[in-house]
């Protein structure tokens, strides 16, 4: 039986701070990226916009649409990853926090961090996506086919009424193919990279960080985590990309066809194929995630995570 002196108590409004900051942290990141959202989605839908890049699609869209369809599914975007954030990072914090206690010993834990990093951050995205996937699949809607509604309530009951639960959760194991990667690479090696430039100033100077070179430490590493996650979450992005495009078989179910289509495109165009954009923009949300998610846990007096580095 686990020690209950091998981690802190977290009370459940320490979890409701875990939650909020990372509600915060997710829904201002995701909801300013919007607009390449809608840009990238329409590139994979709209036929007339096919072979565009980012920059002259979005001016065609401005320019028929007005600047304004630029925000189109922001609702759903705000919404879905605050609720979805909230989730990934309170749930990190408590998963983390029971498979250390599991192990029976701080130097078991430490031992076998990685696995703890690995087994938290996929159990909370799995759990975390439960709530997205309803909102995701209203985004793409409204995203994808112009005139389904007028913002998120509105398109939020249609789907409701039309397609029920079914059209909530058609998507919700292509949606885990994607996130969970991602989640995995955000989480362990941020990690991995906080113990890295830890060990690397050693403990005493540690001890001394700034509140401005404790920022330049989640930004680093956050950055870093970035990349992780744009690469292991890029094959299932690239999938999903294909699929609004219309490839594969429609007759088959979602995840069939990305089987399928795994298997035409071949390990290069899946791990290579727009790869350098999606790491830029990864980077920048997974960075400014973490950067958000410490200020906003200093400022609401939350307890910091359970580090179980190796010194």
């Amino acid at each position: 039986m686990a020690s209950p002196s091998i981690t802190p108590t977290f009370s459940s409004g320490d979890y409701l701070k875990f939650f909020g900051a990372g509600a915060l942290a997710a829904t201002l990141t995701h909801g300013a990226a919007t607009p390449i959202d809608v840009v990238k989605t329409r590139i994979q839908v709209d036929d007339s916009m096919k072979g565009l890049n980012m920059v002259r699609a979005a001016r065609q869209i401005v320019a028929k649409e007005g600047a304004s369809a630029l925000l189109t599914g922001f609702g759903p975007t705000a919404v879905g990853y605050l609720v979805q954030g909230g989730g990934k990072f309170a749930g990190y914090e408590f998963f983390k926090k029971k498979f250390i206690d599991l192990t029976g010993s701080q130097e078991k834990a430490t031992q076998r961090r990685t696995a703890i990093y690995l087994g938290s951050s996929a159990t909370a995205e799995f759990f975390a996506d439960i709530a997205l996937c309803p909102l995701e699949a209203t985004r793409i809607r409204l995203v994808s086919q112009r005139g389904f509604a007028t913002g998120l309530t509105t398109g939020f009951m249609r789907l409701a009424r039309e397609e029920g639960l079914r059209g909530f959760y058609s998507g919700f194991i292509p949606l885990l193919f994607k996130q969970v990667p991602y989640a995995v690479g955000q989480f362990s090696v941020h990690e991995a990279a906080v113990e890295f430039i830890y060990r690397s100033i050693g403990t005493e100077r540690k001890a001394k960080l700034t509140q401005l070179e404790s920022t330049g430490v989640e930004l680093s590493s956050g950055v870093v985590a970035g990349v992780a996650a744009a690469v292991l979450s890029h094959p299932a992005d690239t999938l999903l990309s294909a699929i609004n495009k219309g490839a594969g078989d429609p007759k088959q179910g979602v995840t069939s066809r990305m089987f399928t289509l795994a298997r035409e495109f071949g390990p290069r165009r899946l791990l290579l194929a727009g790869l350098g954009p999606r790491i830029v923009m990864t980077c920048g949300l997974v960075a400014g995630q973490f950067v958000i998610y410490a200020q906003c846990k200093t400022l609401v007096g939350a307890p910091p995570g359970i580090e179980i580095h190796k010194e």
